[in-house]
This record gives structure tokens, sequence and C-alpha cells, in this order.
């Protein structure tokens, strides 16, 4: 008999990885998806019930949510399939956990939090690496700095993207960058600036990026300017800065299209050896208006690591614990601040 919750898009290069760690863990979660053929192949190859429905037949979806506590969407991109999986979670009764990174589903997700709270649903989107260290940081330094009115957040993040992160970051590039000022979000150019970030393992290069953090960590502490750095060469940071003058182009169906074809025949995502590897690394900086400072560093295993393990340690509190959880909550809401310390592998340290 399988447990009260489900992996839906678990035959995703993520969605494997957690089902490996449930099934280490001695859990049996429902394995479930769009494709019935490889939702069956993957339910027979870890010895896990299923169920295969599609996103689009809104009956056969509820059908396929009856009986979940909680399940943790894992099929993306999420710009398209967190909506309906949302309102039938909402009708049903089932906790909802997602794994993206994108800033328009924490916004939608955060939207419906008052019908969360009448069907006595929690909403959590954001599981994995994008955006619980960040989310945990950025808690802990407001923790320090009750007064802060800046937050920086910056990732060094090794091994490389899976398929479906590089799909949704080709999403992204028509929608330029965003940042938060003053507590509301700001469309800005894309790499809209740059700065020399010192992480555990060094100095980097870094660029500002519209990921959700810049979304989800104001939510979590109320902390009105925010901006998130990415690391990377400083090549890469020249070349996508010149793209701001295509923005436009590049949100075009025709454009999306061929850059996705392109993503979908040479990504795969980091093998085994590779995530074993590599570590992610991510710095967190706060100010108030006296110019006070405080910052801090985490050290995690690579990225999709730390998602399967935060990922299945969040899904498996909603699907067992008895508290009353209902409404929109970020991971540090809903878990703590200090949840990401809590996590095999990761190292706190303060720098300032």
């Amino acid at each position: 008999m399988g447990e009260p919750w489900m992996v839906y898009g678990a035959y995703g290069y993520t969605g494997r990885l957690i089902l490996e760690q449930a099934i280490a863990a001695g859990y049996k979660p429902v394995v479930a998806g769009r494709d019935p053929a490889r939702t069956e192949s993957v339910a027979l190859e870890f010895g896990l019930p299923h169920r295969s429905f599609e996103l689009t037949d809104t009956q056969a979806l509820r059908r396929g949510l009856e009986g979940m506590r909680a399940v943790l969407h894992c099929a993306g991109p999420f710009s398209q399939t967190a909506a309906p999986m949302i309102a039938a979670c909402l009708q049903v009764g089932t906790h909802y956990l997602d794994i993206t990174g994108e800033i328009d589903v924490f916004a939608y997700a955060h939207a419906n939090d008052s019908a969360a709270r009448k069907h006595g649903v929690a909403l959590v989107p954001g599981v994995g690496f994008d955006v619980v260290p960040t989310d945990c940081l950025a808690a802990m330094l407001r923790e320090d700095l009750p007064d802060a009115n800046e937050l920086l957040l910056a990732f060094d993040a090794e091994g490389g993207p899976s398929r479906g992160t590089a799909l949704t970051s080709v999403e992204g590039l028509g929608k330029g960058g965003r940042i938060r000022r003053d507590g509301e979000l700001i469309r800005v150019p894309l790499g809209y600036k740059r700065r020399e970030i010192n992480f555990p393992r060094g100095s980097r290069q870094c660029v500002t990026i519209p990921w959700g953090d810049v979304y989800t960590a104001f939510v979590s502490t109320g902390i009105p300017n925010i901006e998130v750095y990415m690391a990377m060469p400083p090549r890469t940071i020249a070349n996508l800065r010149r793209l701001r003058w295509l923005t436009p182009l590049l949100g075009l169906a025709p454009v999306q299209w061929l850059l996705k074809r392109r993503v979908e025949a040479s990504v795969k995502g980091p093998s085994q050896q590779r995530r074993s590897e590599c570590h992610g690394y991510v710095y967190g900086e706060v100010r108030n208006p006296r110019g006070d400072v405080r910052a801090a560093t985490l050290t995690t295993p690579n990225g999709y690591a730390l998602t399967a393990m935060s990922a299945l340690r969040i899904a498996r509190f909603l699907a067992t614990d008895i508290g009353p959880h209902a409404g929109f909550y970020t991971p540090s809401l809903l878990m703590g601040s200090n949840f990401v310390r809590k996590l095999k592998g990761v190292e706190y340290a303060r720098v300032r």
C-alpha cells in the first residue's frame, strides 16, 4: 500500500531523484504522470503504486488526487502546469508542493492564499534548491537584523542544469530581469547589475537573475528591497547583457520553439557522479538604514541532491502531520528558518 502522497512527474530528472531518496528512506509514494507507459515503467522499477492522468482533463485530475494528503508536483514547465494542479488540489483538499523557481508561479500560488485557507489546503511552491536555501538564509539574516531594508541573495551552483531547468530559463529570457524595490516587483533589463561576491569557494563575478527568491524572500521577511544574483563567467555575463536588446524577440513563439529544441537535444542534467562531486553555494546579506550589515553563507550538496532531500522532507511533513496547515507558505514559514541547516551536508557560516 502506498503512502498518502504522490510524486507527479515522477519519471522526470528530479522526480526520479526524489523517488530514489524516498525508497532509500523506506517510503512508498504514489508514482504519477501524464504518460501512462512511462509512469508504469517507473512504478514497476521502484515497486510503487501508480496513477496516470493528464492535467488538461479536469475530472481525471481530480480523480487522480483522491485519497492523497499531498502531491509533490515535479512536471514543468510550471508556468503551464501549476495552475490546473493547484485548482484540483483546492477542490479535492490535497496539499500542493512543487519545485519551481518561477516568480509568476509563486505569485499565482500566493494569490490563492484565501482559497487555500478556506479549503484547508497548504500551497508550498519552491521546495527545492530554489528556494529553500535562500528563503531560510534570508529569514535567518532578518532575525539577526530585524530592521533590515535591503537583502542580497546569490547562488554559485556547480554541476550544470537539468533539461527542465534549462527549458524554464529559456522561457524566462523574454521576460527580462526582475528585482524587488520598495516592496514592489520591478522589471529590469537582463543582466541588470553585476557584482563580485565572495562565496565559500572564492570570489566570483555575479549578475542579477529573475528567480523566484525575489518573490519568496519578501513574503518570508518583509524586506522591501531585494536583488538575487548568480555566479557566471564574465563572458557569459557579457553575452547575457547583450541579449537585453533582443528581449522582445526572445519571447516570440518561433524563437522559443527553436531555443527549446536546442535544449532538448543537448541538455540531460548532471550524472550521479557529477552530482556527488559538485556543491552549491549561497550568499546572503542584509543591510539596515543605518548601514549595519549581516552576512552569511551556505554550502550545500549539488542543487538537485538538495532538492530531492528538502522536497522529500516537506512532502512527508505535510502528508503525515495532523496539524492545521492551510494557505500559502514559503519553505521557511512552514518549516522554520533553520530548516535548511538540518539537511544532510549543509554548512552554515556567518561572515559579517
